[in-house]
């Protein structure tokens, strides 16, 4: 018996078969449409761009309401003071982030990224300001393969300018969010803004206009890491756009009033109207593709046309792989319940965490010299205190010092401190050498509020003195 492994002749594929992984990208012109999925898109693109650029115009408390102030290492959000102390927050609000967007995944697919994400709103604007400048994409199409001329001229240059205004506006808008939006735009426009705000601001103004304007699905498809790990999150039950084969299949044309069911077609008209109000240009009937969004565009295009043919709507429609199977789809499933507990419980922690952090910051760091003695024949250290007030209010705090006996706090035990400010003070300490049990001592520093009984936060330094004999 041989132990060769049996050799077969395999023919090479037909040269239109293979995949050029070099290919130049092909220009997608996307066809205006109407639908509840776009109404829904819209909405809520109107409050993302509300919210954006209106922020950053509001006052809170003699302040802009949103400003992470770097030089001063402030971050205001609205009646909250931040300080780099407190970043701890920031992790566990990326953390509740994180798991809200593995919930939503697992449960309705890449919602996210049709409805929500930055890439995909300022896309859509930058897509209706080409649909305005060079008309719906027949038009489009045509004035590309067009010679230049006075009109194409024209309508170019209206389309690239209404896309720079836009980045410019979200530049700007960004940059105010760092440094406040009032002054910012005054000084930018009349040259007195630092170097920095106008390269910062350039930097945003052409990220987005080269973003939603040129590179558009690539950065989706090839850019986003999300649209990589995403296919690990989904299972069976996860709603997903997705069109019906055994609904639609066989596609043809036919006549509106055409007994399609004797020819032996399902419900597919084969318009490709799918495929031409895509923005990443698949065609959704070929199942889940990694360049899918989940914007359900294609959902809206394809309803227009059943209510047109009189067919039911929903050859594509949000379903998940069970439903589309014949399965009983399941909702609550251990992967999505244990991502929600997940989520809650982060949510959950992370407000107990901000409610509950203090709004009083205390630090005392002992001088370089280790003691002298003052002319009471006591020994003396000195220690730097910081009081740092987070609140929105001006608050009188009272020092005070505690760990050794006969111990005496040489400086003013009330420090006044402003809201959001800090306050570095000198403090001395002294003892009776007789009264020192040994060269290195620990103190204990408390400071409370003067005004409230419930503010109290303490500190520990070390009292150094001459050996004891």
């Amino acid at each position: 018996m041989s132990n060769q492994i049996p050799v077969h002749n395999v023919p090479p594929s037909n040269e239109g078969d293979t995949v050029d992984l070099y290919a130049s990208r092909e220009k997608i012109y996307t066809r205006a449409f109407t639908g509840v999925f776009r109404n829904l898109r819209i909405g809520g693109g109107i409050v993302l761009f509300v919210l954006y650029f209106g922020t950053v115009w509001l006052d809170w408390g003699g302040h802009q309401a949103v400003w992470w102030n770097l030089p001063e290492r402030k971050f205001y959000i609205f009646g909250a003071t931040f300080w780099p102390q407190d970043f701890i927050l920031l992790s566990g609000i990326l953390i509740v982030a994180a798991f809200g967007l593995f919930f939503i995944t697992v449960f309705a697919g890449r919602v996210w990224c049709g409805y929500t994400c930055p890439q995909s709103v300022w896309t859509w604007v930058f897509m209706w300001c080409e649909k305005v400048t060079e008309g719906d994409r027949n038009q489009r199409i045509k004035l590309d393969k067009a010679p230049m001329s006075a009109n194409k001229l024209l309508r170019k240059s209206a389309k690239h300018g209404l896309w720079l205004v836009i980045g410019l506006l979200t530049g700007l808008t960004f940059v105010g969010y760092f440094s406040p939006i009032r002054e910012l735009v005054v000084d930018f426009f009349t040259g007195q803004a630092d170097g920095w705000a106008y390269f910062w601001v350039g930097f945003f103004t052409l990220a987005t206009y080269g973003n939603a304007g040129w590179l558009r699905e690539q950065v989706c498809i090839y850019m986003c890491p999300y649209a990589r790990f995403q296919s690990v999150m989904f299972d069976k039950d996860t709603l997903i756009v997705s069109y019906d084969p055994r609904r639609g299949e066989q596609r043809g044309t036919r006549k509106k009033d055409a007994d399609y069911k004797a020819q032996g077609l399902g419900d597919c008209i084969d318009c490709t109207l799918c495929v031409q109000v895509c923005p990443t240009g698949i065609d959704i009937r070929d199942g889940l593709q990694i360049e899918c969004i989940g914007c359900a565009a294609c959902i809206d295009a394809c309803d227009a046309v059943m209510d047109k043919m009189h067919y039911p709507r929903g050859l594509i429609s949000y379903t998940t792989e069970h439903a589309l199977s014949g399965q009983v789809p399941h909702t609550w499933r251990p992967r999505l319940m244990g991502y929600a507990v997940v989520l809650l419980v982060m949510i959950a922690a992370l407000t107990s965490a901000f409610f509950m952090r203090s709004l009083v910051g205390f630090d005392v760091s002992k001088d370089r010299m280790l003691y002298r003695e003052n002319a009471e024949g006591r020994i003396e250290n000195v220690y730097s205190v910081k009081v740092m007030n987070k609140d929105q209010k001006d608050h009188t705090y009272v020092i005070d010092a505690t760990g050794l006996p006969d111990l005496k706090l040489h400086a003013r035990r009330e420090i006044r401190v402003a809201a959001g400010e800090i306050v570095t003070m000198p403090v001395e300490l002294s003892v009776d050498p007789e009264q020192l049990p040994s060269s290195t001592n620990e103190v204990h520093f408390t400071l409370r509020d003067a005004e409230s009984s419930d503010t109290e936060v303490h500190a520990k330094s070390r009292f150094i003195g001459p050996q004891v004999r």
